[in-house]
């Protein structure tokens, strides 16, 4: 359990903060952060980046049969949110109808509980998206 937790905390800015990289050589945006740039194959280290956590969704499932530990949360729905930094992540939504999600529905990131793991009952927490809030 201890390497579960050493992880845990290790993964704790993406989790948490949407926080990725900007390549300096083309200024393409990467999350999760990479070892080399995909769209132009630069290796050298690239800065932090902080996406600001709002996007669109770009396409989208519904779960009914869940992976093992996420049984209580099914019916659930996946989508694929491009960010208006433009990368596509995957990732829960939260707060929102399955049957009210659409594709272009914006939404913004937020931290929700995503499952409970090991007899000590770990809690893992991360990114979900909600649809947007007003402003």
């Amino acid at each position: 359990m201890s390497v579960e937790i050493a992880r845990h905390w290790r993964l704790n800015p993406q989790r948490y903060q949407l926080v990725g990289e900007e390549c300096p050589h083309c200024g393409h945006k990467m999350f999760p952060p990479r070892d080399v740039c995909p769209e132009c194959a630069d290796n050298s280290h690239q800065p932090e980046f902080k996406f600001s956590g709002r996007g669109e969704v770009f396409s989208y499932s519904t779960v009914y049969n869940p992976p093992e530990g996420y049984e209580d949360n099914a019916p659930y729905t996946v989508a694929l949110v491009k960010l208006e930094e433009g990368p596509l992540i995957t990732a829960q939504l939260t707060d929102v109808r399955n049957d009210d999600v659409q594709i272009g529905m914006p939404v913004e990131m937020t931290t929700r509980k995503i499952t409970t793991q090991g007899d000590e009952g770990l809690v893992i927490y991360g990114y979900k998206f909600r649809p947007q809030l007003a402003a």
